[in-house]
């Protein structure tokens, strides 16, 4: 099994797009409005960012959870012991970010967030009426003007060989959102599990978007569309030596959105959070 792209102009690539998350809860798509260019200016903007001393200025807050995460508090993934090799700043609107970032960050995630609202109308229009009766109110509606939105520039640094045993770039997890948009990294490792247990690689060709699903999506469908479990492994060889630069938005419905019977989208989050150490 693999995952094939999608051209995100061909007549069927609704259809085909949806039928890809529901098999395996990931879509890839080519030829998406979002600009090869300005995801590259982002790259190396915040590569640099990363490797200078300025980024202890934006420390993130306790409160609101904007600003930089250094390595040493990086998160542990849901069941390991292990930190992930990681660090990474939190990106949203109203949250501190560099002067000298924010035209770009800000303009990728007004673009971001505009080809998220359309995909969820594509996963709206392929899911069975009677899943999609479910819904509390249409998916593109959930995340509109959300806070919660959040844009996350990760930063792998390159591999020393002094890490801890078992730690990876980051651990399986599944994501926590609706869906995840992440455009292919400037570094292959981004694998995901398939239903038989095996993990198979997640196309990461310059220009492509990956899209996944995520819990609340699963939650919202009544498992319909699966949040699948996926990781980032370390590199081999002379990939050992690179940085690894990644950019995922996790679309966040607004707090008051009902997921389920069981759940709205804050009392989810917040449970999550919970299970995760971060509150």
């Amino acid at each position: 099994m693999k995952l094939n792209t999608i051209d995100y102009l061909a007549h069927d690539s609704a259809e085909r797009f949806v039928e890809s998350l529901r098999e395996t809860g990931f879509g890839v798509l080519t030829n998406h409005p979002i600009q090869k260019q300005l995801v590259e200016d982002i790259y190396q903007e915040w590569y640099a960012f990363f490797q200078s001393e300025k980024k202890n200025d934006f420390l993130f807050n306790k409160e609101t959870h904007d600003g930089f995460f250094p390595a040493s508090i990086s998160e542990t993934a849901k069941g390991n012991t292990v930190k992930d090799i990681k660090e990474y700043y939190h990106v949203y609107p109203w949250g501190r970010i560099p002067d000298s970032l924010r035209a770009n960050i800000l303009a990728y995630y007004e673009h971001a967030n505009a080809l998220a609202s359309e995909l969820l109308s594509w996963i709206e229009q392929y899911t069975p009426a009677d899943v999609a009766a479910k819904y509390s109110i249409p998916l593109p509606d959930m995340i509109a003007q959300s806070e919660k939105t959040l844009l996350r520039i990760l930063h792998y640094p390159p591999m020393k060989g002094d890490e801890e045993m078992g730690a990876i770039r980051a651990a399986a997890h599944e994501d926590i959102n609706l869906i995840t948009l992440l455009p292919a990294a400037n570094e292959p490792g981004l694998q995901v599990k398939t239903k038989t247990g095996e993990w198979i690689d997640v196309p990461s060709d310059f220009g492509s978007i990956i899209i996944n699903i995520g819990d609340m999506l699963q939650e919202a469908s009544g498992g319909y569309f699966p949040s699948t479990s996926h990781r980032v492994v370390n590199p081999e060889g002379t990939d050992k030596t690179k940085s690894r630069i990644s950019l995922p938005l996790f679309l966040h419905p607004n707090p008051d959105v009902v997921l389920s019977e069981r759940y709205t989208a804050d009392s989810y989050l917040m449970e999550r959070l919970r299970e995760l150490g971060v509150i």
